[in-house]
C-alpha cells in the first residue's frame, strides 16, 4: 500500500520524479549495494568510522521511501563476509551502528509496516549482534508491509554453496529426487526462499560490479548505477532509479516486442 503524504517537498526533483512513477508498476523487490562510505569519509578528511555513521541517515530514508512506496522487498547489502578482513575496531563500529539503528528506528519500523529480516551467515555474527537482530525480526514479525532485508556476513556463492549442501542432504535422506531438482526447488532453499528476485539492483559509488551479491536471484534484474557515494544517497536517487526502471523492456532473454516473458503479477504476495 502506498503512503505518499509529505513523501516529497512541493515544487521538488522528488515531486516531479514521483508524479511521474507508475505506481502499478513499481519493482517487487529492490535490491542495494551500498558502497561509498570510506571514499565519502576520505573526500572530507574523516576516519572511516564517519562514513559508516553518516550511512545510517541514507539507510533510514531509503527504507521509509521504499515502504512509503509500496515496495514489497528491500534489499540493503550491510556487510561481506569479506568484510571480515577490515580492521577490527572498524568491524566492531559497524556492528555498533547497527545495533544502535535498530534501537532507534523500530518504532519507524511499526509506523511503516515494515518487517525486518537478516539474510547471510548469522552463525559468524557476535552474539550479542544476534540477540540485537533477532529481537527486531521477532518485534516486526508481525508488519504486512516492505519486508527489508538486510544482507551481513553475506556471499552469493556461499548462499549457492549452503543451497546445495541442504539439496545434498535432502537427496541422501531421500525427500527429494535428484530429478526432480530444478530452478524453483533450488530457489526455495537459498536464504530469500518465498521472495521475488530483485527487479532492480541498484549500486552506489560508480562502481560496475556486483560483489558476490545475490548472484543466484539477480539472473534478470535491471542494474542501475550511480556515481553518487552512500552517506549521500536519498529517496530523490531511489525515485530517479525507478523512473529510469520503468522506462525500460525485460526482455527475460527473449527479443523486443515478442516472444518475451510475461513480467509476474506485481502485487504477487510474499510466500512464507
Amino acid at each position: 500500500m502506498n503512503n505518499l503524504e509529505g513523501l516529497a517537498e512541493p515544487g521538488s526533483e522528488e515531486e516531479r520524479l514521483l508524479n511521474s512513477l507508475d505506481l502499478t508498476r513499481l519493482p517487487r523487490h529492490v535490491a542495494i549495494i551500498m558502497d561509498g562510505n570510506g571514499r565519502w569519509a576520505r573526500k572530507r578528511r574523516l576516519p572511516r568510522v564517519a562514513g559508516h555513521r553518516a550511512g545510517i541517515e541514507a539507510v533510514r530514508d531509503t527504507v521509509e521511501a521504499a515502504a512509503r512506496l509500496g515496495l514489497q522487498v528491500l534489499t540493503l547489502y550491510a556487510f561481506s563476509r569479506e568484510n571480515w578482513k577490515r580492521p577490527h575496531a572498524e568491524v566492531e563500529t559497524l556492528f555498533d551502528l547497527l545495533k544502535q539503528y535498530l534501537r532507534r528506528e523500530l518504532g519507524t519500523l511499526h509506523r511503516n509496516n515494515i518487517r525486518f529480516q537478516v539474510i547471510g551467515r548469522i552463525e559468524d555474527l557476535f552474539p550479542s549482534v544476534r540477540r540485537e537482530l533477532q529481537a527486531a525480526m521477532d518485534a516486526t514479525a508481525g508488519n504486512t508491509g516492505l519486508l527489508f532485508n538486510t544482507a551481513l556476513s553475506y556471499s552469493g556463492r556461499t548462499e549457492i554453496v549452503d543451497a546445495a549442501r541442504r539439496a545434498a542432504e535432502e537427496a541422501l535422506a531421500g525427500r527429494l529426487a535428484p530429478e526432480k531438482l530444478d530452478e524453483e526447488s533450488f530457489s526455495r532453499l537459498l536464504y530469500t526462499n518465498g521472495q521475488p528476485d530483485p527487479d532492480l539492483l541498484i549500486r552506489t559509488s560508480g562502481e560496475m560490479r556486483v560483489s558476490n551479491f545475490l548472484l543466484w536471484q539477480i539472473a534478470y534484474a535491471e542494474i542501475w548505477v550511480t556515481e553518487t557515494l552512500w552517506p549521500d544517497f536519498r529517496r530523490v536517487e531511489l525515485m530517479r532509479a525507478i523512473a529510469d526502471y520503468q522506462k525500460r523492456e525485460r526482455r527475460y532473454g527473449g527479443i523486443s516486442g515478442g516472444g518475451r516473458r510475461r513480467e509476474a503479477d506485481p502485487h504477487l504476495a510474499l510466500q512464507g
